[in-house]
């Protein structure tokens, strides 16, 4: 089960890895808020056409926790990506995709606040490793610049769009037993529902840009990979290991969002930025070894 668990959450991580180079692309291409509207809705029409039959057999359960679903769509995925896709034009995408890796510290302490479940002694030292990755890269390789708080705006974004992306996933242990097919249909309407305030905010005080060919091929790639295949597999992922064990595997979106946007954008890759990937890859390593001999044990 763990062997399916990591092949489908590696290829999550590939798509949002991607999607912080896609939000860097956009630039200039299409804004923001447009972006995020628009990859919705058409992920939205997409998982409707599917699922249809599904969500008519679940429709009981899906009307009884309409909310909740609404809810947490708006969060996970509008929420979270309206702030990354802003936190893009102020920071670089090797930034972002490094700061993401601090989402599976928050679903930590998350899940124990809430539902007093405990990280091992592995997943706090791997917590640990991470958490100094994560400063090391926001604090750009110089950590006084924290004690001073001397924080790009897109880095000080990218850590709400962290705050806000943990939250979601935390709730996914509460979801309602559906298909995922109907678990999408209701997100993603959540998710494009709450975005048209902010299309029509952006539109109102005149930053809206229309897409060129480069701006629908953004929303190409983020409807299809980062909306649709990557928000379904981090479900199952959830669904078979946990969101403790799943969230690490987050860890790994700033080393392909690194590796693409040196390759993809050019951008600069610094000492800093390789220290901070070696902490992150040996922080999911250590947890994530630990986690599977725990759940090992308690299947014994």
């Amino acid at each position: 089960m763990h062997k399916s668990a990591y092949a489908i959450l590696l290829l999550t991580t590939l798509f949002w890895g991607g999607n912080a180079v896609a939000g860097k692309l956009a630039v200039g291409h299409i804004s923001p808020m447009l972006l995020t509207t628009a990859r919705w809705g058409f992920a939205f029409l997409i998982i409707s056409v599917i699922g249809w039959p599904r969500l008519k057999a679940d429709w009981p359960k899906v009307r009884e926790r309409a909310v909740y679903l609404l809810l947490l769509g708006a969060i996970g995925f509008t929420a979270y990506n309206a702030a990354l896709y802003s936190a893009l034009l102020y920071t670089s995408a090797v930034n972002a995709s490094i700061e993401n890796a601090g989402i599976p510290m928050v679903i930590f302490l998350a899940n124990f606040l809430i539902f007093r479940l405990l990280p091992t002694s592995a997943q706090i030292a791997g917590f640990l490793l991470s958490l100094f990755g994560v400063a090391l890269v926001t604090s750009h390789g110089n950590l006084s610049r924290l004690l001073a708080l001397d924080l790009n705006f897109g880095d000080l974004l990218v850590l709400v769009a962290v705050l806000v992306y943990s939250g979601y996933a935390v709730a996914l242990r509460v979801k309602p037993e559906i298909h995922w097919q109907s678990l999408m249909i209701a997100l993603t309407a959540g998710a494009f529902l709450a975005s048209i305030p902010l299309t029509i905010a952006e539109a109102y005080v005149g930053e809206t840009i229309l897409p060129d060919a480069l701006g629908w091929g953004v929303i190409l790639y983020t409807t299809i990979f980062a909306s649709l295949l990557a928000q379904i597999f981090f479900v199952r992922g959830v669904e078979l290991i946990g969101s403790n064990r799943a969230g690490l595997f987050v860890n790994l979106m700033p080393v392909f969002g690194t590796l693409l946007s040196v390759l993809v954008l050019r951008e600069e890759f610094y000492l800093y930025h390789a220290i901070a990937l070696a902490l992150v890859l040996g922080g999911i390593w250590l947890a994530e070894s630990d986690g599977r001999r725990a759940a090992a044990a308690g299947r014994a």
